[in-house]
């Protein structure tokens, strides 16, 4: 990890491991292109890739013409209303209504990095460049901000506005990130979907104009995803150039590519100017979430596994970021809202006989929660429910020697709660005009800081009560009908992003008065899955649909950006409660332990053979979890893309062992077995493979029991026996001789 500035030619290199990234200015008016992003290379004087020396409009040169460069020009952080017509990263309004902009380069700066706010990533061992852009017009200051750590390949970008001005200005969009690369043919990768299906891959070529992804539901959402993918058209997981751009946030965004007249591309992310304005008064600055890049010559699998390394080293934060998850078991759709002391108590003590570690309360213990139509927000124990109030349940739970969890959802309001009656000015809604109801339920106004401090005594009071070591934060609802009564009217598109704020604000709260509390994030399932809340919690609900075959697509859409140790995954009932499919139980175990691991189900009631596998399914939880968990991740073939099977590897760093999952979605009659390469392995070490037992939760012998070197596995392939039936698994450990 380097950073390299030539200051004569103005030339500014980052080195990671694997990758450069370079950008220079040109001469007068200075304006800062992006030169160069992929495999790392001695060289940083290559500015003849901005092509400026084939342009005849240079300004320096030919003013008359200065919007035919502007135009073409591959600007590293473009502005609106100059004569650049492409999608601008920063758009400035002033009093009068101008909006202009034009940023030269007024200097740099290089230094050790040092943690910034959170959401963001921390490091010891990083360095920071910033390259300070300025227009004397608007007496405006633009940083961009770029970070590279030495222990992985990605480069962190972001900016702050300072207004230097003795007078307001106004931010209508101010993206995080963006570069202008040539298109070589490349493909446009997204991950999409919908509650239930959240984070499906979405791959298509690139076309002139814009495409991309965004949301403006106040939470990064279920139907798109604020990452996207530039890959080649031979990119596979193995091979090809990949460059992947995640954003660091939790609210509205955007992610695009636009590909404008000569060809080229712009790529872009950044908080979605639809919903967004930020009034800046002089002397002001206004700073963007962080967006993390990542290059791979070795295909979406290095790509993937860097941003693993990134998010695991420096960015998930909790205690528990390196441990061990307790294998818990979540009573939702066990019970619903039907339970009481005793049921549970039922639950946690025929648990506990399994060997599950922690019992789960999810909705319906408080107020007179019956049902989803009332009493969010009034953080009181149902006592009707639970006899003798929450600490008595908790530490019964403890002393079945159980840990205990709870659900909340603490950024909501029913209209049939106390709060909302002593309060109704605390929801999001527009004066005179009836707001829309979601779950029956409104949104509370989290960007204010009173009902900021009610939620967290709310909160505070029953983790206090008890026993509590672990909470599931939930959020079931995006937010609509925008206005907030803490606001002054040229302030109302500021709504959106303050809540996200408060949002971060108040889960850093509550971590910081409980270190030690495990916190999972939720938003109806897999919608506020992102990287700005794994900076508070290590893990989040992955998604609502639990069946283990509609995971598989979930899963690997979600491990092309995140590490499997973030992703909550829990064995459920069948029929399943989501899309009725039934799987056999051993199948479903080896898809969740590509995750958190645990259960959603009633342990009391499920068939004997099932119940009896839980113990095996702890077993190898403990077993395999370090690997999955910190283990380097190698796709190996996608049900997406063949709909008959899917496999996956996890492999340690020193290449010592690896943990095979290979998952057969459709029997085939009268087929060979499957011939499957195997990567990530040490080309010249033997390993010996080995299948894991469901039945003497042991591990066997598998194929013919011989050794075999990490380039015979990865080139000739192991095979895959044929399985009877559907969606039948397999789990081998390769271990080195």
């Amino acid at each position: 990890m380097s950073i390299a500035v030539n200051e004569q030619e103005r030339i500014f290199r980052l080195d990671t491991p694997d990758t450069s990234y370079i950008c220079a200015v040109t001469d007068d008016p200075g304006y800062l292109g992006h030169v160069y992003y992929g495999p790392r290379i001695p060289d940083d004087d290559i500015r003849c890739l901005l092509r400026t020396s084939e342009n005849p409009y240079i300004p320096s040169m030919n003013k008359r013409d200065k919007l035919s460069f502007t135009d073409c020009y591959p600007m590293e952080y473009p502005v609106y209303g100059t004569g650049d017509f492409r999608e601008p990263a920063l758009k400035i309004r002033t009093p009068e209504g101008y909006c202009a902009a034009e940023l030269n380069y007024a200097g740099y700066s290089v230094e050790n990095f040092k943690t910034g706010p959170v959401p963001g990533v921390y490091g010891d061992n990083g360095q920071v460049l910033t390259i300070k852009l300025k227009d004397d017009c608007l007496k405006l200051e633009v940083l961009l901000k770029y970070t590279v750590f030495d222990d992985c390949n990605a480069v962190i970008r972001h900016s702050e506005i300072i207004n230097n001005s003795s007078s307001t200005l106004f931010l209508e969009r101010a993206l995080s990130a963006s570069f202008d690369m040539d298109n070589e043919d490349y493909e446009l990768i997204t991950l999409n979907g919908s509650w239930a299906r959240e984070r499906h891959i979405n791959r298509k070529p690139i076309g002139y104009g814009f495409q991309g992804v965004y949301s403006d539901r106040g939470e990064t959402s279920h139907q798109h995803h604020p990452f996207l993918g530039i890959v080649s058209k031979d990119c596979t997981q193995s091979r090809g150039e990949a460059i992947g751009v995640n954003l660091i946030y939790s609210g509205n965004f955007i992610a695009s590519v636009y590909e404008g007249q000569f060809d080229n591309l712009r790529v872009m992310t950044g908080i979605d100017p639809e919903s967004f304005e930020w009034k800046l008064n002089a002397g002001e600055s206004f700073v963007t979430p962080q967006a993390a890049l990542v290059y791979s010559a070795e295909g979406l699998g290095g790509m993937s596994r860097s941003f693993h390394d990134l998010y695991r080293e420096h960015l998930i934060r909790s205690p528990w970021k390196d441990k061990a998850r307790p294998i818990l078991i979540n009573n939702w759709e066990a019970t619903y809202f039907d339970f009481n002391e005793e049921k549970l108590l039922a639950i946690a003590k025929e648990a506990a006989a399994c060997g599950i570690e922690m019992l789960v309360m999810d909705d319906g213990w408080f107020g007179k929660r019956n049902d989803d139509n009332s009493s969010l927000g009034d953080w009181n124990v149902n006592e009707n429910k639970l006899k003798g109030g929450l600490k008595k349940l908790v530490d019964g739970v403890n002393a079945l020697g159980l840990k205990f969890g709870i659900w909340f959802e603490p950024e909501m309001i029913s209209p049939d709660s106390d709060l909302y009656r002593a309060h109704p000015d605390w929801a999001i809604a527009v004066p005179g005009r009836t707001a829309g109801l979601a779950r029956n339920q409104y949104v509370l106004d989290i960007s204010r800081s009173e009902v900021r401090d009610h939620v967290f005594r709310s909160l505070a009071d029953i983790l206090d009560s008890a026993n509590i070591e672990y909470v599931k934060w939930d959020m079931n609802r995006p937010l609509s009908d925008l206005a907030s009564l803490g606001l002054e009217a040229d302030r109302q598109k500021e709504l959106s992003h303050r809540y996200v704020q408060g949002v971060y604000e108040l889960q850093g709260r509550l971590m910081e008065r409980y270190p030690d509390l495990l916190l999972e994030n939720c938003s109806g399932g897999g919608a506020r899955f992102d990287a700005g809340m794994l900076c508070f919690s290590p893990q989040i609900w992955c998604s609502d649909d639990t069946d283990a075959i509609e995971r598989l697509l979930i899963q690997e859409g979600t491990a092309l950006v995140y590490p499997l140790s973030a992703m909550g995954a829990h064995v459920s009932d069948c029929p399943n409660h989501t899309v009725g499919r039934v799987t056999p139980f051993e199948t479903r175990g080896y898809v969740a332990l590509a995750g958190t691991f645990g259960y959603e189900l009633d342990i009391t009631r499920i068939p004997e053979a099932d119940r009896a596998m839980i113990p095996g399914q702890v077993k190898m939880y403990h077993m395999y979890n370090e690997l999955v968990a910190a283990g380097d991740y190698y796709r190996l073939a996608s049900y997406s893309g063949n709909n008959s099977y899917d496999s996956w590897m996890c492999v340690r760093k020193d290449k010592s062992e690896a943990l095979l999952t290979f998952i057969q979605v459709k029997g085939r009659p009268n087929a060979h077995s499957r011939k499957l390469k195997v990567e990530g392995l040490d080309p010249g070490k033997t390993y010996r493979i080995y299948r894991f037992d469901m039945e003497t939760v042991s591990e066997v012998p598998y194929g013919d029991g011989k050794a075999y070197h990490g380039s015979t596995l990865a080139n000739a392939g192991l095979i895959i026996n044929n399985m009877w039936g559907d969606n039948k698994g397999i789990l081998l450990h390769i271990k080195e001789e």
